[in-house]
């Protein structure tokens, strides 16, 4: 009988494997790599891989919610397309950028913006804070992580004093990212002081959530805005640079800025769909206020808002756009490289046309299988001629783009698959002025706290260390 009923588990698990991988090449919007990675595991682990695949192995959103969002954005397009003396004609060599940022994300590039980089240490959020004791009718503020630590207890104590005073104060945090400082003194005085308070995305498994909806999509994005006139947003969390979450890879270095102008209302719209889909609250009409311009001609600015509830694009596509008008310069500075096979085939292909291709990474990273799977593309990104320089100053987190000293992107997103495929982020796409040259100072720093990374290096590691980073490497679609 035992032999017979472990026939009948194992004949089961392989049916069952099978059915799997059916699903997988039938999948319309996975690419094919993903579909290998995905096809050897339930291939080798039947078991394993149809839990993991079950969990982990597509981008699933209930269709109501994903309707949902659309009506939403729906309802908020005044946002999205604001008054006319904002809107800027691209220059022909911005337009197919322009095009491609309004195609994935919704929005289109506006003038008369000013932004700022704000300090790295931990007083770069004296700015924010000092806005937000003057705010007169609102703050809004989502982070991913807030930490109980003086930064973000400063932030808190402001929005308190705010809430005391009269002034609407909404607040979102990522489920994830913010479950501790949920349960934090912190928390219960802002609530205790008005604060409106929402948790994105609450975590907990069920089957039944599992079934609906992929359990590991985030809300990563960092946007802090006040009055409908000056916003922040970066890569920065509501945290020291001590980062007490994950404090022996201190210091966390990150971007911070300043936004004013018409993107504002831009970045006014990514918080307020947020808003709207975690607690089906609409603020109505006044928040639709348009945002004069700070400055002429300006910067010429656009948001790009991305998440798994929209199919039509990623960052990706952004920095794709950008990496093919390259002529002389890229920079790029990310704490996390897992990129899919087209992107990494871009850098390397602007390396090989004679670009400076500069990629900033951390020396040590708070993943180790993000580690590995970065490292195991470096031999080819040094093969084309990428520069990469290796941060030994703490966890660089900032994450940053620029091309040709005229265009960056910058935000919260990552070059890795999570910030391309599941968590909801939003970057700002920036060009005109000196901006994109003033941050290619700020990497210019960063690279002189990096060490080289050379050829002879890569080549020198250990037989075991390039098994696992080329393993790692293959394994990058499912990470």
């Amino acid at each position: 009988m035992a032999v017979m009923w472990t026939t009948f588990i194992l004949a089961l698990s392989y049916v069952l494997a099978w059915a799997v991988v059916l699903r997988v090449l039938t999948r319309q919007r996975m690419e094919s790599s993903t579909r290998i990675a995905w096809i050897m595991i339930v291939s080798t682990l039947p078991v394993v891989g149809i839990i993991a695949y079950l969990l982990f192995g597509e981008v699933r959103i209930a269709h109501a919610e994903r309707q949902r969002a659309r009506d939403i954005r729906d309802h908020l397009s005044g946002i999205w397309e604001p008054s006319p003396d904002a809107v800027t004609d691209p220059p022909d060599w911005l337009a197919g950028i322009s095009s491609t940022v309004r195609a994935v994300g919704g929005m289109m590039p506006l003038s008369g913006n000013r932004l700022a980089l704000l300090a790295e240490a931990d007083d770069g959020f004296d700015a924010m804070i000092h806005a937000i004791d003057a705010a007169e009718d609102h703050v809004h503020v989502l982070f991913y992580i807030w930490l109980d630590d003086t930064s973000g207890r400063r932030v808190a104590t402001a929005l308190c004093a705010a809430a005391r005073r009269g002034v609407a104060c909404r607040v979102i945090v990522d489920a994830i990212g913010s479950r501790k400082f949920t349960r934090t003194t912190a928390w219960r005085e802002m609530l205790d002081s008005g604060v409106e308070l929402d948790v994105a995305m609450p975590a907990g498994f069920s089957p039944m959530r599992a079934l609906s909806r992929r359990l590991d999509l985030r809300n990563h994005r960092k946007i802090v805005l006040i009055d409908n006139r000056i916003g922040f947003t970066g890569s920065r969390n509501a945290a020291d640079m001590a980062f007490s979450m994950k404090p022996k890879y201190a210091p966390w270095v990150d971007v911070w800025l300043s936004v004013e102008g018409p993107v504002v209302r831009q970045m006014q719209g990514v918080f307020l769909a947020d808003w709207m889909s975690y607690t089906g609250q609409d603020l109505g009409a006044e928040m639709l206020a348009t945002v004069p311009a700070a400055d002429r001609p300006g910067l010429v600015a656009q948001v790009l808002a991305t998440g798994p509830d929209r199919r039509e694009g990623s960052v990706q596509d952004c920095i794709l756009a950008m990496l093919a008008i390259a002529r002389h310069r890229v920079t790029i500075t990310t704490p996390y490289y897992v990129p899919t096979a087209a992107l990494d085939a871009a850098i390397q292909a602007c390396a090989r046309r004679g670009v400076e291709v500069t990629l900033i990474l951390p020396a040590r990273n708070d993943s180790l299988l993000v580690r590995g799977a970065s490292e195991g593309f470096y031999y080819g990104l040094l093969r084309s001629g990428v520069q990469i320089r290796l941060f030994e100053g703490g966890l660089l987190h900032a994450k940053l783009v620029t091309v040709d000293g005229r265009i960056t992107m910058l935000g919260s997103g990552n070059l890795d698959r999570r910030s391309f495929e599941l968590n909801y982020e939003m970057n700002l796409v920036v060009s005109g002025g000196n901006f994109a040259e003033i941050v290619d100072e700020r990497q210019d720093s960063y690279v002189g706290r990096s060490r080289e990374l050379s050829l002879s290096e890569v080549q020198s590691w250990s037989f075991w260390r390039r098994i696992r980073n080329n393993l790692l490497a293959l394994a990058a679609p499912l990470l």
